[in-house]
């Protein structure tokens, strides 16, 4: 376990070179199906949707993605914290940085698709239902035309439940 204070921790955006980095947090979640996993292509692709949680030697010990779907409503993506980091904030301050960004780009809403429901809880989120119907009928019918698996997802749409079983679906209003 690192001795370094979590004072030391800095939120700040991903860099390509921080992917590497990433990958290797991700690895234990995805192995344990808490997170699914991405090809290189698509987290190269999604750089600029990362925030990236470092130490005071800028190693990577946290990272999360805010993924605008709509013109009022993202998600909040890819959350994950080392192991050894848990419990000390980083998730915390990812959370709330990327809640910020959402604010910034003019969000009024917040979905992720968790299995921390405590963690996400606690941060003003709330589990929707499956019948729940979060977005109006003709933005319903445009984000069908999203090939993003996020978005079918937030649908909750039968061609992603075998990826999804017991995840819950949570909402946020900024």
């Amino acid at each position: 376990m690192s001795s370094r204070a979590a004072d030391d921790i800095r939120v700040r955006p991903a860099q390509t070179h921080d992917v590497a980095a990433i990958v290797e947090l991700m690895s234990p979640l995805v192995e344990r199906r808490i997170l699914l996993g991405k090809e290189l292509v698509e987290l190269y692709g999604a750089v600029p949707e990362f925030l990236v949680a470092v130490d005071g030697d800028d190693r990577v010990i946290g990272y999360g993605a805010l993924h605008v779907m709509w013109e009022h409503l993202g998600e909040v993506r890819t959350l994950g914290v080392a192991e050894e980091w848990l419990g000390r904030g980083v998730g915390h301050r990812l959370l709330e940085s990327l809640e910020d960004r959402a604010r910034a780009l003019g969000l009024g809403q917040l979905f992720c698709l968790t299995f921390e429901v405590g963690f996400f809880g606690r941060h003003g989120f709330e589990a929707v239902g499956e019948d729940a119907q979060l977005v109006a009928a003709d933005v319903y019918a445009e984000l069908l035309r999203s090939h993003d698996e996020g978005v079918a997802e937030f649908l909750d749409l039968a061609r992603v439940k075998p990826n999804t079983l017991g995840n819950t679906r949570m909402l946020k209003r900024l």
